[in-house]
């Protein structure tokens, strides 16, 4: 290849992100500054949170700046480097951005991984990356389980909502999923083993309140939330005595014109409940143990892992669009190379 292409942030959007707040451009391939390389990526992953550094805002990372391409977790080789731990052709997986080239410099958050040990390297963006390991560390550090309690989870078809049900059945929890539409219902029950799977689409705020209530009577001991908004104001009101609300997204309110917060507290007060902000970032040293515990699952085949790849850097913006209209049907990925 001869030039790299860069997906870059060119207006911060206001509510959905359109076309025009992105632009592809073609610039050299870049050479590797002095104690650093320059990896080639061939694999890109696509999440909510990237919406979330497109805005100006404070937060645990800061905001993309304007004409810089867009963060994203890639796996990808080494093409040039001037690093003696990452080597041409060393296989490596970090937070860089949606381009054909990154360069890398030490201290940041590359890894070198082994591409041998898995089917696809882009598992390490799904069950081995950060996704995975968001819902193994977020429910078994983040909200410890206990056999025999009821785990009610949001977003419960998408990549990490589905690798949490799964977790939870391993470890002995009654699990309820929420989702969108009749056939991702039918995934939770049918490919992730769920017990029981609630549709929240048709459904007001009283509906839903009443389905949750209808699935899990006793209420939920551990809400692991992606969603927001009206789905966790309907879950508030279905929570077991001490429950655990394990907030690790927020995916309905991201391209919401203003962002109302929770109502009804009083509900989190009477029933003397927790509500933990989750982020991966804080288990990066236990990355290795939770790898092997969910590399161990899948060999067994009491994990299900789907991945959702899409092609060419060129479509990088209808991908993206793909977390929010519900098309996709696994951890979206970008394959690059």
């Amino acid at each position: 290849m001869s030039e790299n292409r860069r997906f870059l942030l060119v207006r911060r959007p206001r509510g959905y992100p359109v076309e025009e707040d992105f632009s592809l451009i073609a610039s050299d391939i870049p050479s590797p500054p002095k104690g650093g390389f320059v990896v080639r990526n061939h694999f890109a992953s696509l999440d909510p949170a990237q919406r979330g550094w497109m805005d100006d805002e404070e937060s645990y990372l800061p905001p993309i700046a304007l004409d810089d391409p867009v963060r994203a977790t890639t796996i990808g080789m080494v093409h040039a480097s001037d690093h003696p731990s990452f080597p041409v052709g060393q296989w490596v997986m970090g937070l860089n951005a949606l381009e054909d080239f990154s360069v890398v410099v030490p201290g940041g958050f590359t890894m070198p991984i082994d591409a041998a040990a898995v089917a696809s390297p882009s598992h390490y963006l799904s069950a081995l990356g950060a996704v995975g390991l968001t819902a193994y560390f977020g429910l078994v550090e983040a909200a410890r389980p206990k056999a025999g309690e009821t785990l009610l989870v949001s977003g419960a078809a998408g990549a990490v909502g589905s690798a949490v049900g799964q977790i939870g059945k391993i470890l002995g929890c009654r699990v309820i999923g929420i989702a969108g539409g009749a056939e991702k219902c039918r995934r939770l029950l049918d490919d992730y083993g769920f017990d029981a799977a609630i549709d929240y689409k048709g459904k007001d705020h009283a509906a839903l309140v009443e389905a949750i209530a209808q699935a899990a009577p006793e209420g939920a001991d551990i809400v692991f939330e992606n969603v927001g908004g009206h789905v966790l104001e309907a879950e508030v009101f279905n929570l077991a005595r001490h429950a655990r609300i394990i907030l690790c997204g927020l995916i309905s309110e991201y391209n919401a014109a203003s962002r109302e917060g929770l109502r009804n507290l009083w509900q989190i007060l009477a029933r003397c409940a927790t509500i933990h902000g989750f982020l991966i970032s804080d288990y990066v040293d236990r990355f290795p143990e939770g790898a092997t515990q969910m590399a161990q699952w899948l060999a067994d085949g009491r994990l299900r892992v789907d991945e959702d790849i899409q092609y060419g850097l060129e479509n990088a913006y209808s991908a993206f669009m793909r977390l929010f209209t519900g098309e996709n049907t696994g951890k979206l990925i970008l394959r690059i190379v």
